[in-house]
């Protein structure tokens, strides 16, 4: 998986670096390569958006499809050039020195500044995987620094894939309390559980409780089982003023296996055929928030 990973990150680099940006490059891969140390592996990481630049990657539709066929859930939609570079490098040197990658990329990691912390962490799936690799996503996962927490938990295939179900609930909990956004966390709808939906109730009425707002997305993740007090919590969520979170509550009591989770939906007639429609998805919810925060 590293080899095919390497070839892709290089070829998008390829196509937007300059001449002299891809000789310096190409140059520090092979000091990498033969160097005893890993000095050469420091300065290359730490000169790369220096060299090679901040701009966004703005991955094309075929690269998008490229690398989700060979990784998927891979989405470097929000790549930069210098995190694609450095993330190439990593990819590199775990072909170079397999036996000693997990040490390395540690010590990286732990000695990373913010740039690089969100760099490294963002090609954890490409990495080759082993018990250490998800020690180091623990850690990044327990940090409250937003940024990192996202690198891992939003359009990073790694969690859905490798997470027993509480370690996926307490990392969905947590994008909750650090104010992180749900929707770019991949295999969303299809890890969602029951636990987890009886988790984010509990947490929507703490909330209620101290008189503080509900985030709409929560109820995304507990529509698809809820019965009983979950019916009434979503109830109360589709009675309040603020637009998002009555239709997202109304959207969720649409996949409700109780039948009267469909009667509180039909209570919203107009909400309800929009629904039918397709016109309302958590797509289009999710695009009216980002709107309303622009």
């Amino acid at each position: 998986m590293t080899g095919i990973a390497t070839e892709l990150l290089m070829q998008w680099l390829s196509n937007r670096l300059t001449p002299d940006q891809s000789s310096w490059f190409h140059t520090q891969l092979q000091k990498i390569a033969q160097s005893n140390s890993d000095r050469e592996l420091h300065i290359t990481l730490g000169m790369i958006p220096r060299k090679l630049g901040r701009a966004d990657l703005l991955p094309s539709a075929e690269e998008l499809s490229a690398a989700d066929k060979h990784a998927p859930g891979w989405n470097p939609t929000h790549w930069s050039i210098d995190s694609t570079a450095r993330i190439a490098v990593i990819c590199h040197l775990a072909s170079l020195r397999p036996e000693q990658f997990d040490d390395t990329l540690t010590d990286l990691i732990r000695n990373a500044d913010l740039a690089e912390s969100i760099a490294l962490y963002s090609g954890v799936a490409l990495y080759p995987q082993s018990s250490q690799l998800d020690n180091l996503i623990g850690e990044g996962l327990r940090t409250n620094i937003r940024s990192v927490f996202e690198a891992i938990a939003h359009n990073n295939p790694y969690p859905a894939t490798h997470f027993d179900e509480n370690r996926w609930n307490h990392m969905v909990l947590k994008a909750l309390f650090i104010d992180s956004t749900l929707a770019p966390i991949y295999g969303l709808d299809k890890r969602a559980n029951p636990e987890l939906a009886n988790i984010l109730c509990d947490y929507a009425n703490e909330r209620w409780a101290a008189g503080r707002l509900v985030t709409f997305e929560l109820w995304r993740c507990v529509g698809p089982f809820a019965t009983g007090k979950m019916i009434t919590d979503l109830e109360r969520a589709a009675a309040t003023d603020n637009q998002l979170e009555k239709q997202a509550a109304l959207l969720a009591l649409s996949d409700a296996p109780d039948q009267q989770g469909h009667q509180v939906l039909n209570s919203h007639p107009q909400v309800a055929c929009q629904i039918a429609s397709g016109e309302l998805t958590w797509n289009t919810i999710s695009e009216n928030a980002r709107a309303s925060n622009a």
